[in-house]
This record gives structure tokens, sequence and C-alpha cells, in this order.
């Protein structure tokens, strides 16, 4: 089966076939085992291994993952729906760069861009603290800080805007 896979603003193609999988047309050996009682699975691919723990985002193909201690967003789906998606896309008026919000409750750690900074898609903008993980928040498209909502040992709320951007 072949999909496409966004993480983190860049896309991948990978074909998988058992344990055969095609990344980007390069052929590698990858392997998935869950470690029992725990939400924690092992990827290996060649020979490195990896600690992956995944939960499923709001919509079909989108997850938040959690490899070896870091943060990253991604959606993979099948060739036919992400050609789908990005004819919808296509066709939809763009209104400029979201703003970065706190996926959930935790404690702000670190700011890393100030008003006016110039960001890339994929960018990391705040470090949150949550469930003992410190996670890196990015900017979903290039932009310039607007304004920052977030302050360093401060608490915030699932949902709370901590960077606003404006299309730069």
């Amino acid at each position: 089966m072949k999909y496409v896979v966004d993480l983190n603003g860049e896309r991948h193609e990978v074909e998988v076939d058992g344990e055969d999988v095609m990344l980007e047309g390069e052929s590698v050996i990858a392997h998935l085992e869950d470690i029992d009682g725990t939400p924690v699975r092992l990827v290996t691919i060649g020979r490195e291994v990896h600690r992956v723990v995944a939960r499923r985002g709001a919509t079909r193909g989108s997850y938040t993952l959690w490899v070896d201690g870091y943060r990253f967003e991604g959606e993979a789906l099948d060739e036919r729906t992400r050609a789908i998606r990005d004819i919808a896309a296509a066709s939809s008026k763009s209104s400029g760069p979201a703003p970065v919000h706190a996926p959930m409750p935790g404690l702000v750690v670190r700011v890393n861009v100030a008003v006016g900074d110039t960001v890339q898609a994929g960018q990391g903008v705040v470090v949150m603290e949550a469930m003992k993980m410190e996670n890196e928040l990015r900017a979903s498209a290039a932009g310039i800080v607007k304004a920052i909502h977030a302050e360093v040992g401060k608490a915030v709320e699932k949902g709370a805007t901590l960077v606003e951007l404006e299309a730069g």
C-alpha cells in the first residue's frame, strides 16, 4: 500500500509491503512491536530502534507522535485520499498562518520567538511541559510573529492561543 505522509510540514512517499518499506524510493526493512501494558511501541528501521507513542488526531489520518521523547505532528493518508484532500485544499482560499494553540494543559518552558520574527513552516515556537514530557509546538505555516501570549513558567489550558502569526 502506498501512503503520503506529512510530518511537521515535510511530505514523504512511503510504500509498505509487510516489513519491506520503500521510503522516497529507498528500500528499508522496518518492524513494529508493541510493548505489552504500555502505549509505547518499538519501531525498528534498518538497525535503528525508536520508542514511539502515537495518539490519533481529530481528523482521519492525523496523529501526534512522540519519538524518543520528541513530539511530531503527522498525517498519513493513502494516495487517493491525499489527492482528494490536495484538490479540495487548492480550491479553498487561504486565510493566512494559523495561530499556535496549546494541544493540552501544561506549563510553558520556553518561547523560541519574539514579536516580528519570521518563522518557517515546522519551526518550533514554544516548548511546553505536559505529562512530564517536553513538547515543542511548531508553526503550521510560514509567517511573521504578530503576538505572543505564552509566558515562561505559566500554566496554560488546552486550546489556549500561545502565538499569533500573520502572513509575511
